[in-house]
């Protein structure tokens, strides 16, 4: 793999995961009411 794609791969996964994180605690910080 040449250089370029690695770095896009790792931004993806930073967005990807990043995203995932930011809603756990958002969910924590404010959890749904039934």
């Amino acid at each position: 793999m040449d250089p370029l794609a690695i770095v896009m791969m790792i931004v993806a996964i930073v967005i990807l995961w990043g995203g995932l994180i930011a809603a756990a605690i958002h969910l924590q910080r404010h959890p749904e009411e039934d």
